[in-house]
């Protein structure tokens, strides 16, 4: 029977002496299994140098930048910037109000002629309104562009009757304007509740109208003129009668803007 031969079992070949190894005080490594290798590495090479097919990768891998704090800076400069744009409005806004001590104008109606209106009949009306409006600028250094654009409504309830627009003018500092506006309508069917409702608010001598005014207009402060503002205007007016001669008898007119 044949003995099988490892390679750490071959004997020294002729005139060489199999010299005993030194007993040292670390425990003996195991001997490797017949028929294996054991190769060593230096330590510093591990994880260190890829294998040629994975060279590559890590080369791509090697040059790539973290995303997360390329997009963290980008958003605290965003913000940074924003902070400081809201600031430097604050502060002109402020510097703004403390020199030039803007004050919002002030709308009423002063006068209201009527025609058109036929309450006996069931036929479509075409009601005219020749409205006057009194604007007010109270401040010193503020002057007001009032542009093309502008559109003046007048309803009773939800029905708008008639429609018609401002003329455009400059309206200087501390100054009162009274424009005239007609306003007509076309066509405006009312059923015979609603004209039964006027007839009696007629007798009574007090028919509610609401006055919509919208006007785009330029703030000129100093030699500066701003973009374009909406002025809204909405009047709560009551009149004796439907007539040309008719009188407002109440006026209530509520102002606001949309600065964009």
């Amino acid at each position: 029977m044949s003995e099988q031969v490892h390679p750490g079992d071959s004997p020294p070949t002729s005139g060489e002496h199999s010299v005993p190894k030194p007993a040292t005080s670390s425990p003996e490594k195991p001997a490797p299994q017949p028929g294996t290798y054991v190769i060593q590495i230096p330590k510093d090479q591990i994880y260190r140098v890829p294998p040629p097919e994975n060279a590559h990768r890590y080369a791509h891998l090697s040059k790539r930048k973290p995303r997360r704090s390329t997009c963290r800076s980008c958003c605290c400069c965003l913000l940074t910037t924003i902070i400081a744009l809201l600031l430097a409005a604050a502060i002109a806004a402020a510097v703004i109000y403390f020199v030039f001590k803007p004050e919002s104008p002030n709308y009423s109606v002063e006068s209201v002629a009527i025609k058109g209106f036929n309450l006996t009949s069931p036929s479509p009306l075409s009601p005219e309104f020749d409205v006057t409006v009194r604007a007010h600028n109270p401040n010193d250094k503020i002057g007001i562009y009032y542009e093309k654009g502008s559109s003046v409504k007048v309803y009773y309830d939800d029905i708008n009757l008639c429609n018609g627009a401002l003329p455009a003018f400059f309206q200087p500092t501390n100054n009162v304007t009274l424009f005239k506006t007609a306003l007509k309508g076309s066509e405006i069917e009312l059923n015979n509740a609603v004209l039964r409702t006027l007839s009696d608010q007629q007798n009574k001598g007090a028919v509610p109208f609401s006055l919509k005014l919208r006007a785009p207009v330029k703030i000129k402060v100093g030699s500066i003129k701003t973009w374009k503002i909406t002025v809204k205007v909405t009047c709560k007016i009551t009149v004796d009668k439907l007539t040309a001669a008719s009188k407002v008898v109440s006026n209530d007119c509520d102002y606001g803007v949309d600065l964009w």
